[in-house]
């Protein structure tokens, strides 16, 4: 399942300020918590679901053309309610509609991960799934 924003800080780090634990410093923690996102971009991509998690209404992608981060998978990716996660297919191909909120992160914050945990990080982004509809692809035996 998708890691939070709690799962990938460390724990204990409410004592550290210095983060020789190697834990994050509570001013990183701070600002990690506490980002602020922009407006949010409507992408349409098309791919594929890999797994869905119907408890928590959330699925992981794979899709065809890549986001400007460069990534093509998108994990814990938000489902309304008002879409039938059960009616999911797997490894069907969907176009999906997806909802892209992008925090930035400070320099001090980007230049820390950068130094002490050779991190490439400069925003936070977060993923909501706006709609979706099943393509209809026929197969090569039909030709």
């Amino acid at each position: 399942m998708p890691r939070s924003k709690a799962q990938v800080s460390s724990k204990g780090t409410k004592d550290s300020q210095s983060g020789e634990d190697g834990s994050l410093p509570k001013w990183a923690e701070d600002e990690i918590k506490s980002v602020q996102f922009g407006d949010p971009e409507i992408l349409t991509r098309s791919g594929y679901i890999l797994a869905v998690y119907e408890d928590a209404y959330k699925i992981d992608l794979q899709i065809y053309e890549a986001l400007s981060d460069g990534r093509t998978i998108i994990e814990g990716l938000d489902v309304p309610k008002n879409l039938k996660i059960a009616d999911f297919l797997k490894g069907s191909i969907y176009e999906f509609k997806i909802r892209m909120l992008k925090g930035e992160l400070s320099s001090k914050l980007v230049e820390f991960l950068k130094s002490k945990y050779n991190l490439e990080m400069n925003a936070i982004y977060t993923f909501e799934l706006e709609d979706l509809q099943l393509m209809d692809v026929e197969s090569d035996e039909d030709e």
